[in-house]
């Protein structure tokens, strides 16, 4: 365990290395032919003109990295999705926000291993919980911590009205098992029960589901992705163990006056993004002001330019970067 967590820093680290030397190689070109460029060398001002988006790109995604500077920024991300209010509308608006985050972490050649899903009475779904493994995803994800928002024509109104929905998602790092998370035996209680797909569709035969729940904080976690009981009661107290950590992580942001975000009524008033459908296509974060007309896309998973805007905001907003 503990070679594997070294040997995950030590590539972590040789990433970044790497990304400056290439940055760094890219602007001595960059100069070079700029400086020819200017002595009247026209096929070096072409190609310098040519390159310099690409070093640009390379400039932000390095810049990027630098704002990604809290204490577990670099961990796999465990996310939450939760309907709220609104029945059909709601459950298949969450249904909409989980394929979003798949898509990015597949974009982003992340690993995605879904835990959990509890499907809505007649459409979408209640609730999920997922795991996404790749270097920095909670640092990432953590930009979609919060209430968001859908304004679209009802594909479920016969009418054809305009509804709005809401639905959550939470963040949480996944912590490495040296951090100590106490857990008693007399605080939790564990269910197995046994686990089913859509419409009965591949209902296990035996009891390999496991639901877990911390009476402290009233915690419940669940997870029937693994095959056999012992690995989804091993994956369910890795999440909860993950969760306990966030509470207390978010304990302490209070204690700073910290607003931690994601933990509010999912309704209006509290948003932190709206994805308008109907009658025209926006999508805007009201933290960042940073909007795109590009409304399927962001659907599809092109959420790059929200979480840069958010990262930026933080960084100049001066909060803590494990918020």
């Amino acid at each position: 365990m503990a070679a594997a967590k070294i040997q995950k820093e030590k590539a972590l680290l040789n990433t970044v290395v790497d990304n400056f030397k290439d940055v760094s190689d890219a602007y001595d070109e960059l100069e070079i032919l700029f400086e020819y460029g200017e002595g009247g060398d026209e096929d070096s001002a072409v190609e310098a003109v040519s390159l310099t988006p690409i070093f640009i790109t390379k400039f932000t995604s390095l810049e990027q990295k630098v704002l990604l500077a809290g204490e577990n920024d670099p961990n796999n991300a465990i996310v939450s999705i939760n309907a709220g209010a609104g029945g059909t509308e709601s459950c298949d608006w969450a249904s909409m926000l989980h394929r979003m985050v798949v898509r990015w972490s597949e974009s982003k050649g992340f690993k995605v291993k879904v835990l959990d899903v509890q499907p809505g009475d007649s459409a979408g779904i209640k609730s999920s919980a997922m795991t996404v493994e790749g270097p920095f995803a909670y640092g990432l994800l953590k930009a979609e911590v919060g209430i968001h928002r859908l304004v679209r024509l009802s594909p479920f109104d016969s009418a054809n009205r305009r509804h709005t929905s809401f639905a959550s998602i939470f963040v949480s790092p996944e912590i490495d098992d040296d951090i100590e998370i106490e857990i008693h035996d007399k605080d939790i209680r564990v269910d197995v029960y046994r686990a089913g797909g859509a419409g009965g569709q591949s209902v296990n035969t035996t009891d390999s589901a496991v639901r877990i729940t911390h009476h402290p904080t009233g915690i419940v976690v669940t997870c029937q992705n693994e095959r056999s009981q012992l690995q989804n009661k091993e994956q369910a107290f890795k999440v909860l163990r993950s969760r306990l950590y966030e509470l207390a992580m978010e304990e302490r942001r209070k204690k700073e006056d910290e607003i931690t975000a994601g933990k509010k009524e999912i309704g209006w008033g509290s948003q932190i993004r709206s994805y308008v459908l109907h009658p025209y296509k926006l999508v805007k974060d009201h933290r960042t002001d940073h909007e795109t007309g590009t409304a399927e896309k962001v659907l599809d998973g092109d959420l790059d330019g929200f979480i840069d805007a958010f990262l930026r905001w933080r960084a100049l907003d001066g909060s803590s970067a494990d918020n």
